[in-house]
């Protein structure tokens, strides 16, 4: 099971960027679809970016298709979510997750590894 270590979040202003990196076993990019999520109290983990394992198709969801871009170093086993124009309502538990290649998916019960989560703090 991968062990994936997420790291980069704070405290910004609206309108701050910041970039989230996910540290994955090596090799772990290169086998395995990745994805980040977020969570916020009270509601359901929410879908956010995917990207495949080879060919490094990204997938995005629509609310932040145009502010957030997922990436990764497939060297580094290191997936990174790009945050950009960040606004209160992207407060959440952001989170890495992995799961057996294919056509990535936005359920959070398709994925079988996650990290820890990495808080992402928006004040207005």
């Amino acid at each position: 099971q991968a062990q994936l270590v997420e790291s980069g979040g704070g405290l910004v202003q609206a309108g701050d960027s910041l970039r989230l990196s996910c540290a994955a076993p090596r090799r772990t990019t290169m086998w395995y679809t990745m994805a980040w999520f977020r969570q916020s109290p009270g509601k359901e983990r929410e879908f956010v970016a995917a990207i495949s394992r080879i060919g490094s198709r990204t997938y995005n969801s629509d609310s932040v298709k145009a502010r957030f871009t997922i990436s990764k170093d497939d060297a580094q086993s290191t997936v990174y979510l790009n945050l950009s124009g960040l606004q209160p309502e992207d407060t959440a538990v952001y989170y890495c997750a992995a799961t057996q290649p294919g056509n990535p998916s936005t359920v959070a019960s398709s994925y079988e590894n996650w990290g820890q989560g990495t808080q992402v703090t928006v004040s207005s």
